[in-house]
């Protein structure tokens, strides 16, 4: 695969369910490294999209390619093989396996691809200590605090650091703090091991902390979050302030560029988020959750 090759790209993508267009004429490019922070008001389509960028989903119209593969020419088998070594997902909503422990879920995929067990245990090691659960390994999700057991997500989506990372409002139901912890894992992800993401979230506070700070590895290994802003540092792959934001509205993209250009746009669907008036109209959109029939081993 040439580096050129985006990590992801949807050509004039299209789908509807039930005679109800959720996604219409959607384009863009993932790019190898890159993260893209996709949002919009509940009912526009963002986990629709994130349901096809996975290859779990085919559109009605246009093409999905994933790493420079059209997702239309592959049947579920390499679908499945192509998701599994490729990709991690963190869900919205609670997925951890609840009869396994913190070792057994973090393994997973690995143990699905037959890995070595020597290989499996130094991989599972690094990633546990990556989120701060290696003294945990042998607890069940029950036994785990809600923060914890969201890192065990990010253990089990980020395990033999895939080329793609799908959030789904990752951060959703946590407080400030855990919130927080999670958002510096997505940025040690993508700077440190640069990795392509695909961001969804609601939360517009994240947008800004996403874009302005960064994460640095000093030559003794330690890894530490940054402010880009102030400091000279940058992480490997450049700076973390390329970061694209697209909204979607009634499933089509209505804006598309940097941060600042996010904050600064007067356009009527960002402004509606951005400074929402108190007769703000609700959105009479519904799309059935495209996850639940996901929430399964291997997929």
């Amino acid at each position: 695969m040439s580096y050129q090759t985006p990590a992801i790209e949807f050509r004039h993508v299209s789908i509807s369910f039930d005679d109800k267009l959720a996604l219409d004429d959607i384009s863009f490019r993932l790019e190898r490294g890159q993260m893209i922070c996709i949002t919009g008001v509940s009912g526009s389509g963002m986990s629709v999209l994130l349901r096809l960028a996975s290859g779990l989903m085919r559109p009605d119209e246009g093409q999905v390619f994933i790493e420079g593969r059209e997702i239309e020419g592959l049947d579920e088998q390499e679908l499945l093989a192509l998701r599994s070594a490729s990709m991690g997902i963190v869900f919205q909503e609670q997925s951890l396996f609840t009869g396994m422990s913190v070792y057994e879920n973090t393994a997973y995929r690995l143990d699905e691809h037959d890995w070595p067990e020597e290989d499996t245990e130094r991989a599972v090691s690094e990633i546990l200590s990556f989120v701060g659960l290696e003294e945990d390994i042998d607890k069940l999700p029950e036994e785990l605090s809600i923060g914890m057991g969201r890192r065990l997500e990010f253990a089990r989506a980020l395990i033999g650091w895939p080329e793609i990372m799908l959030f789904d409002e990752a951060t959703a139901g946590l407080d400030p703090i855990n919130a927080r912890a999670m958002l510096d894992l997505v940025i040690r992800a993508r700077d440190i091991h640069r990795i392509s993401s695909l961001y969804v979230t609601k939360e517009l506070h994240e947008i800004p902390y996403l874009a302005n700070y960064c994460a640095v590895k000093s030559d003794s290994g330690e890894i530490t979050i940054r402010d880009i802003r102030a400091s000279a540092d940058e992480p490997a792959g450049g700076k973390a302030n390329q970061l694209e934001v697209i909204v979607l509205e009634a499933g089509r993209i209505v804006f598309s560029g940097a941060p600042a250009e996010f904050e600064s746009t007067d356009l009527p669907a960002v402004m509606l988020m951005t400074h929402p008036g108190p007769s703000a109209p609700p959105t009479d959109t519904y799309i059935p959750d495209p996850w639940r029939s996901s929430k399964k081993p291997g997929e």
